[in-house]
């Protein structure tokens, strides 16, 4: 009689365990890039020679989300075992045409809007087409059509300049109530775009993708069609943040020093949020953390009184110690397949 009620609880405890796991293989990435934004923010805050001002936050929130939303665009294909090597260039162009077209009257306006949008969704669909179906290498492919898509942005942009419309650009770049509007736009981009992604059948394919592509393609999961959503969502997310620079700068530049920062910055950010480079684990609110760690570390060599151009050691030494601290879960798991259960 006590046979099955002992079954009953031993596989209870280990579904438990199990969930447990996944909990913490989620979680961990996350709660390590907060820990280390909080101790760098209070940092700088610590150093600021008067309290913290509604502008000042703003400001860095600005800065932030700027990266935040090109490291959520690199999130994706990172997921599914690639690397977008196109996100900075996506960035760009979206910046150059959104200063072209998202100017004029509250309809017009709407209209430029909707157009960013679409071009950051096809150019992303494109890289995922290509992938799929050409069955060639991410990072082959984004870094060519990195460079197609930022000759079409010298190509709408060949100097510098452009406008956008004003009330637009004020709005998205202020805050209410000491809340700026760029920290919503984050919140509203993880309500909408990745909370609905993270829990759509797609959404766990590229988890299964990234853990073990030949397994899942065994189980039926639907690789194609994940590996393009993913890719195309990636160019939506850069297009969004090609926006809000419109939105911060009231201008368009076609600069391949921009791309190719956001871009390696980008991947900084993925890793210091948690994500695996090799796939199947993370997420983009880790990665929004990690862009703000990236940030921050500029502005602590500024209140410290370093020199910036030092700036790269450091980011280097804090992108080197969130590696290390993620990796530390390998080493406690005896069985690996614990890693993706």
């Amino acid at each position: 009689m006590n046979a099955p009620t002992e079954t009953a609880g031993s596989g209870a405890g280990t579904g438990r365990r199990r969930f447990e796991m996944r909990l913490s293989v989620a979680q961990r990435g996350i709660l390590v890039a907060i820990a280390i934004f909080a101790v760098m923010f209070m940092a700088y805050a610590w150093k600021q020679p008067g309290p913290l001002t509604a502008n000042i936050v703003n400001t860095a929130s600005n800065k932030g989300a700027l990266l935040a939303l090109v490291a959520m665009a690199q999130t994706l294909p990172v997921l599914v075992g690639g690397l977008d090597l196109s996100v900075g260039a996506i960035f760009v162009l979206a910046n150059c045409l959104a200063s072209t077209v998202v100017v004029g009257n509250p309809v017009s306006t709407t209209f430029g809007i909707l157009a960013v949008l679409l071009v950051g969704l096809l150019c992303g669909t494109i890289n995922g087409a290509i992938i799929v179906y050409g069955r060639l290498q991410p990072l082959i492919v984004t870094l060519a059509m990195g460079a197609v898509y930022f000759g079409i942005s010298l190509a709408l942009r060949p100097q510098p300049g452009g406008s956008v419309n004003f009330e637009l650009a004020d709005f998205m770049t202020n805050s209410t109530l000491a809340v700026p509007h760029s920290a919503i736009l984050l919140l509203l981009v993880v309500l909408f775009i990745w909370i609905p992604y993270r829990r759509s059948v797609l959404g766990r394919a590229a988890y299964a993708i990234g853990s073990a592509e030949q397994a899942a393609y065994m189980s039926g999961v639907p690789i194609e069609r994940a590996k393009i959503l993913a890719f195309a969502l990636s160019g939506l997310l850069a297009a969004i943040g090609g926006l809000l620079l419109t939105a911060i700068t009231y201008s368009g530049a076609a600069k391949l020093s921009i791309a190719n920062d956001y871009t390696l910055n980008s991947i900084g950010a993925v890793v210091i949020g948690g994500t695996s480079l090799f796939g199947g684990v993370g997420s983009a609110i880790g990665s929004i953390f990690g862009a703000f760690v990236m940030r921050t570390v500029g502005d602590l060599l500024i209140v410290f009184d370093i020199n910036p151009v030092l700036q790269p050691l450091f980011v280097g030494i804090v992108l080197l110690v969130a590696v290390c601290m993620g990796s530390l879960r390998v080493l406690r798991i005896k069985n690996k397949l614990d890693l993706y259960r």
